[in-house]
């Protein structure tokens, strides 16, 4: 649902899939075996190589979390030096030997500790060993193949006036959002790969540490590798629902440059920027999708207004409120300009209805002249084309607005069991409602709320400024 800058702060959809979990030891790439290669290690076999002093069954189970993370402490050095003493690859041995503690850990505190602990653990490092080793020589097959089958000019790079360089961006923002990527791997994905940012910029954008963030773009790259993704423009068929996808984490990423979802700072205009240059250039590439250019127009019409939401003391601004003589006259125009004339030959879409939303508050000369009635029925429109709780939250507001807040506070109350029953979003809206009501009091309890469960801290601020000023 787009920002359309409400009375209140306008609602953002909810993130899925954050964090993105780690890959499972379990789901190391499988390949052809080849040959010679040693057969994975048995239990009895993995006791004996361990070489202990002590038989391996006489560590007593343990239950408890600390007791198994101490019991693997103790036996990562003694598993990793019979790995290595067996295969003699240090690299591969301490990476297969991690894996295996992470497998234990997980599977110990569930199940209770084996009665051959380091027999367990060497028989799983060993056959975590040889799974990499298998998938790094089917890969190296595949490299040898792909070099035997590459013609040799093409292995010559050409000289600088050799062709046109052309513009690649399409193909590139498709693989950066595979559907075999989880949404969150493809807003880093695409960061990193298309807006050019680095892992820093990154992890710093979304508050994660830069190694959490570095991982998380590898580990995109190895799916996009197991789902044997290419760098082409996918079939007809299938070309619709990825543009959407693509669209989709754009829009995402503008989404959480304008309202960030945590941290000391309401906006971050590095991520608005990005998010609006690379629609930009989609549209350039695609100037007949009517999605494309709506998308283009709502980030346009609604970056406008972002220098106005925040005062000299950093405090968030509502829409109503905001100084207009502070939006942007050219960016507005620019917006209106390509909405307009997709309005009129494209098949309407919901970026499309978004745009002309933000359009509607961005040509009002004053909050009180805004044209609620008309902000109604396209959110009407847009919860047929694209239904959502969220798209129904903004809807209450404008029904509140437009038909006063008990009919608004009515449609709230559909919302309380779904997906956005204690979200401080419903919270704030409820309390906005319940203030133009008269109801201060349950207003102020409300925002209190809303600001409790709030991540940003420029919103808890807002927020607790209202609930003190719905008390007096």
């Amino acid at each position: 649902m787009a920002r359309s800058d409400e009375p209140f702060e306008p609602v953002k959809p909810v993130k899925p899939d954050e964090p993105v979990q780690p890959i499972e030891a379990d789901e190391a790439v499988e390949a052809v075996k080849p040959a010679g290669l040693i057969e994975p290690v048995e239990a009895d076999e993995a006791a004996e190589s361990v070489g202990a002093a002590e038989p391996v069954d006489s560590v007593e189970p343990v239950d408890s979390v600390e007791s198994v993370e101490e019991l693997l402490r103790s036996s990562a050095s003694r598993v990793l030096g019979s790995l290595v003493r067996r295969y003699g690859d240090f690299d591969r041995c301490e990476d297969a030997v991690q894996e295996a503690l992470i497998t234990a850990a997980d599977a110990w505190s569930r199940d209770g500790v084996p009665a051959r602990p380091l027999g367990w653990l060497n028989k799983v490092a060993a056959n975590r060993y040889i799974d990499r080793v298998r998938a790094d020589s089917a890969r190296e097959r595949r490299e040898k193949a792909a070099l035997d089958a590459t013609p040799r000019d093409a292995l010559v790079a050409p000289p600088p006036d050799a062709e046109v360089v052309r513009d690649d961006l399409l193909e590139l923002l498709f693989l950066c959002c595979h559907p075999a990527l989880t949404v969150s791997s493809q807003l880093a994905l695409t960061l990193r790969a298309v807006a050019g940012l680095t892992t820093g910029e990154i992890a710093a954008a979304f508050l994660v540490p830069e190694k959490t963030m570095g991982q998380r773009v590898s580990r995109a790259k190895q799916r996009l590798r197991e789902a044997g993704a290419r760098f082409e423009l996918p079939p007809d068929p299938e070309h619709g629902p990825r543009l959407r996808v693509v669209l989709h984490v754009l829009y995402l990423m503008f989404n959480e440059g304008y309202s960030a979802s945590s941290g000391s700072d309401l906006r971050r205009p590095d991520l608005t920027g990005q998010a609006v240059h690379l629609v930009r250039r989609l549209y350039a590439r695609l100037p007949d999708s009517g999605e494309v250019a709506g998308l283009l127009a709502l980030m346009l019409l609604t970056e406008a207004r972002g220098a106005a939401r925040t005062g000299p003391d950093g405090v968030l601004v509502p829409l109503e409120e905001q100084d207009r003589s502070r939006w942007d006259a050219e960016a507005i125009a620019e917006g209106t300009e390509i909405l307009t004339r997709t309005l009129a030959t494209r098949r309407l879409g919901p970026y499309q209805v978004q745009a002309a939303i933000a359009a509607i508050h961005d040509e009002a000369p004053s909050a009180e002249a805004t044209d609620w009635k008309q902000i109604l029925e396209l959110y009407e429109i847009l919860e047929r084309l694209q239904p959502n709780p969220v798209t129904t939250l903004n809807r209450a507001v404008a029904l509140g607005m437009a038909r006063g807040p008990r009919a608004g506070l009515a449609l709230l109350d559909e919302l309380e069991s779904g997906m956005l029953a204690g979200h401080h979003r419903l919270l704030a809206v409820r309390a906005y409602l319940l203030d133009r009501a008269g109801e201060t009091a349950a207003a102020s309890s409300a925002y209190r709320e809303a600001a409790r469960l709030a991540g940003s801290r420029p919103e808890q601020r807002f927020l607790l400024l209202r609930a003190a000023r719905c008390a007096r």
